[in-house]
């Protein structure tokens, strides 16, 4: 797996990710005031495999928790695949329950 390198650009409403300082993929997104609604997640073919896709949602999916202002609605079939191969990522999906967790 490459070293994937990962940023937040707010202002072009997309999360980066870099391998040797080329774009190798990313991950667009529009805000709400309740929501980050994810429409676009695009890796360039030639980083294809490398884990790129992966690093970006989890990223992305990260800083919006840190942040806890919003809820995810996930219209980007990649990152809606994402988040159901990964249930500890569900709370953040608008509609789900607060927690997921069982006691």
């Amino acid at each position: 797996m490459a070293d994937v390198q990962t940023s937040h650009h707010p202002s072009a409403s997309r999360y980066e990710a870099h391998i040797d300082g080329e774009l190798a993929g990313f991950a667009e997104y529009q805000l709400t005031d309740r929501l980050v609604v994810f429409t676009h997640t695009e890796v360039d073919e030639r980083f294809e495999g490398q884990g790129v896709g992966s690093a970006l949602a989890r990223f992305a999916l990260d800083d919006v928790r840190a942040d806890g202002a919003r809820r995810v609605l996930p219209l980007c079939p990649f990152v809606k695949g994402w988040i159901g191969k990964h249930p500890d990522y569900t709370d953040l999906v608008y509609g789900a329950p607060e927690s997921t967790a069982k006691d």
